[in-house]
């Protein structure tokens, strides 16, 4: 015996893929992966990087670091496709294409 409730259970969806299906489409997704990036930056690099980090931005795909220590940017250019495979691992290449330390 079917009640008037079947109907609805067969119409709800969880809060998560609420979310996913917003974004997706107003096509925020890429805006709100670049923020999670953003975000996550000091926990996936320490607090020594993050501490020298000044400013974190996209232009498209790209992720732009600021970096307050020219030594630092050094280092990190010498283990940037590292560091590019950390971040895509975690938030899709789509998300972050390229790293460009400034």
């Amino acid at each position: 015996m079917k009640g008037p409730y079947d109907k609805r259970k067969k119409d709800i969806i969880t809060a998560g893929d609420a979310i996913q299906e917003l974004l997706n489409s107003y096509r925020l997704k890429s805006k709100y992966s670049q923020t999670e990036v953003k975000a996550a930056w000091e926990e996936m690099m320490g607090k020594t990087i993050a501490s020298r980090t000044s400013k974190l931005f996209f232009k498209k795909n790209v992720l732009f670091v600021e970096l307050s220590s020219a030594t630092l940017k050094h280092e990190l250019n010498m283990s940037k496709a590292k560091m590019l495979a950390l971040l895509q691992d975690k938030f899709g290449k789509s998300v972050v294409e390229e790293i460009v330390f400034l």
